[in-house]
C-alpha cells in the first residue's frame, strides 16, 4: 500500500516501543558476551532459529498501532538489539518490505553486546541528529562497569520537529533495591538531556521511550517526569493481571512511553497525542501452561520456545 501524506483521512500516526529479547546474530564476537547466541552453545542458536525471530518479530512490528492508524508504526524504539546487521534483516524482512524503515544504531559498551535502536519511516520522519549518551558507574573493585547507551535522536516529522530519546535502563537482576541506584542515575542522565534540549529550545517536544526496568510509580520515572514537567502517557494501564512483562507471577510495566506536556497542545496541525496501549494482543501471549497469558518468549532460560519477545510492546497514538 502506498502511502499518501496528502490523504486528509490520515491524520493518526503510531510511535511504538519494543524490547525484543536478544535479537542476536549467529556469530560469537570476542569483545561481547554474546557465546550464548551461537549454534554449538547450549541455546543452541541456529540460523533457522534466527529467522523464525526475525519473521515474528517484523510481523508484530507492522501490526502495532495497525487498528488505529491503517498503517504501520511511524517510529519505533527498540531495545535488546545486537547490531546493524540484524536491523537490515529486519527492516529488509517482507513483512516491513513497504515500510519504507530506516534505522538509527551505535553500538554501546555494554558486555551483552546489546543496544537500543531507532526505525523510522523516512516518509514521514526525517533524522537531523542522533547521537548516544554513555552511562558508566564504577564497581567497588574500582573496574568501570557499562550499561546500555541512551540514545536521542533530533528529527522532522512532517516537518514537525522532535526530539526522541531511546533508553534501556539497568536491569534488577541483581536486586530491585541494590540496583535502584543505577536506575536513578540513568533518569538523572535524561534529565540532562532534556535540560540541554531545552536551553536550545524551550519548547521542544520531547518523547522519551524506552524498558526503564522500573514502573510508573518507582523513584526514578517519577523524578523523571516531576524535573522536566512531562506526562506518562502509561501511568494508569498497569494492573494485577496486566503489563508488559512479568516475574514470578506480578506483571511490570517497565516499557512507558512519556512525552512533554506540549504534546497535548490541540494547535491545529500540531502534532498532539490522543491515546496510549499496551500491545497484548494474542498471537504475542503464551497460550496454555503455567505461563498462560505471559508474553510468549524466545528463551525461558535456555530452554527454546520459539516466540517472540519477554516484553509485549507499547506505543501511543498520536494526531496531526
Amino acid at each position: 500500500m502506498k502511502l499518501n501524506l496528502f490523504n486528509l483521512k490520515q491524520n493518526k500516526y503510531c510511535f511504538a516501543f519494543y524490547n525484543i529479547e536478544n535479537l542476536f546474530d549467529i556469530y560469537n564476537e570476542d569483545l561481547k558476551h554474546d557465546s550464548d547466541f551461537i549454534d554449538t552453545s547450549e541455546k543452541r542458536w541456529t540460523l533457522k532459529r534466527y529467522k523464525n525471530k526475525i519473521t515474528k518479530i517484523s510481523f508484530a512490528l507492522s501490526q502495532i498501532g495497525l487498528k488505529e492508524t491503517k498503517m504501520h508504526p511511524a517510529i519505533v524504539g527498540l531495545a535488546e538489539v545486537e547490531n546493524q546487521s540484524v536491523l537490515k534483516d529486519l527492516t529488509t524482512h517482507k513483512n516491513l518490505k513497504n515500510c519504507n524503515y530506516n534505522f538509527v544504531h551505535f553500538d554501546s559498551k555494554d558486555e551483552r553486546g546489546i543496544d537500543v535502536a531507532f526505525l523510522y519511516d523516512t516518509k514521514v520522519f526525517t533524522v537531523l541528529e542522533s547521537k548516544v549518551h554513555s552511562i558508566v558507574f564504577k564497581k567497588d573493585n574500582g573496574n568501570l562497569d557499562y550499561t546500555r547507551d541512551i540514545l536521542h535522536i533530533y528529527g522532522s516529522f512532517l516537518d514537525e520537529k522532535l526530539d526522541i530519546i531511546v533508553n534501556h535502563w539497568p536491569s534488577r537482576r541483581d536486586g530491585t533495591n541494590e540496583t535502584a541506584k543505577k536506575r536513578m542515575i540513568a533518569s538523572n542522565k535524561v534529565t540532562e538531556i532534556i535540560t540541554n534540549i531545552r536551553t536550545k529550545n524551550e519548547n521542544a517536544k520531547i518523547i522519551v521511550m524506552g524498558d526503564f526496568n522500573d514502573d510508573p510509580s518507582s523513584n526514578s520515572i517519577k523524578s523523571l517526569i516531576d524535573n522536566n514537567n512531562l506526562y506518562n502517557t502509561m501511568d494508569t494501564l498497569l494492573s494485577i493481571n496486566r503489563g508488559t512483562t512479568i516475574y514470578r507471577g506480578d506483571w511490570n510495566l517497565f516499557d512507558q512511553i512519556i512525552c512533554s506536556v506540549n504534546c497535548f497542545n490541540r494547535k491545529s496541525k500540531k502534532l498532539r497525542f490522543d491515546k496510549a496501549n499496551i500491545f497484548d494482543v494474542d498471537f504475542l501471549k503464551q497460550q496454555d501452561g503455567n505461563y498462560k497469558g505471559a508474553p510468549y518468549r524466545t528463551y525461558i532460560g535456555k530452554q527454546y520456545k520459539g516466540g517472540y519477545s519477554d516484553h509485549f510492546p507499547v506505543y501511543t497514538i498520536f494526531k496531526k
